[in-house]
């Protein structure tokens, strides 16, 4: 079911029943070889697969495609929220589903930097909402629910997905080719490896940190190994993220809604 197509009334029926989804996208630069569009565009698809394989437990949102993108703005081509403005975007949206009455909301997430300040809304909402935890809220980030085929299993050559990478690309090449340009895909030059900083997919996490915009850690706006990416590949990675996807949304309908011990 799809949240915008329907009336007040409608929606007001479903609220003890449904798993409500908000996709949670961003419009900016990936590359000299893909629409700024990308990270929306896959969300988006994977959200409304989900939703046609659970007509009946799904009430989709519209996707919201700005996210906390700034440190992408150098290139051009980006439209951001900043990070701590977008926590509170976050916080009023699902404030505004907790006030319709929703008790089960999945924020499904398709853009990297929107991780942080959406697990700092949740923060906030479970510090200052009561009704936030008498209920469940999920952060989901598709291609960590799915796993190893987003973690260098076959067929991918690369070790995961990272940004206008081989995985992102390949999903595009496969859902909306005529917004990837392969003639324009390159591996980015990087700063060398210090064996802590993973400034590139080959690097695993330490513990450490070190914040860069990506101007400073990418010669092209990419990273990866764009030029390995194909609509098969792209075929396989979406399957997979949907199965995943699907198989946590029916569990997740089922769990108990909080409540105090």
């Amino acid at each position: 079911m799809l949240f915008a197509n329907l009336n007040y009334p409608s929606i007001r029926t479903l609220i003890e029943d449904v798993v409500v989804i908000l996709p949670l996208g961003a419009i900016e630069q990936h590359g000299p070889h893909m629409a700024v569009s990308t990270d929306t565009d896959i969300v988006a698809h994977l959200a409304g697969a989900a939703e046609a394989s659970l007509p009946d437990r799904i009430l989709l949102c519209p996707a919201l495609p700005y996210g906390s993108s700034h440190h992408h703005l150098s290139f051009g081509g980006t439209i951001s929220i900043n990070p701590a403005l977008y926590t509170q975007v976050i916080v009023d949206m699902v404030g505004s589903l907790l006030q319709n009455g929703f008790r089960r909301i999945v924020l499904l997430n398709g853009h990297g930097g929107n991780i942080t300040p959406v697990k700092q809304a949740l923060a906030v909402l479970s510090a200052d909402f009561e009704q936030a935890n008498a209920v469940n809220i999920a952060l989901v980030t598709y291609w960590e629910m799915a796993g190893k085929p987003f973690a260098g299993e076959a067929p991918m050559e690369s070790p995961a997905l990272s940004h206008a990478c081989e995985y992102e690309t390949s999903m595009m090449l496969h859902l909306f080719p005529e917004k990837v340009w392969m003639e324009k895909a390159a591996r980015a030059e990087r700063p060398p490896s210090n064996g802590y900083i993973p400034w590139e997919d080959d690097e695993p996490y330490r513990g450490v940190t070190l914040f860069k915009q990506t101007a400073y850690i990418s010669s092209n706006g990419s990273s990866g190994e764009p030029q390995k990416a194909t609509a098969e590949k792209g075929a396989h990675l979406i399957g997979k993220a949907t199965e995943a996807l699907v198989t946590f949304l029916q569990a997740f309908a089922g769990w108990e809604i909080g409540g105090r011990l």
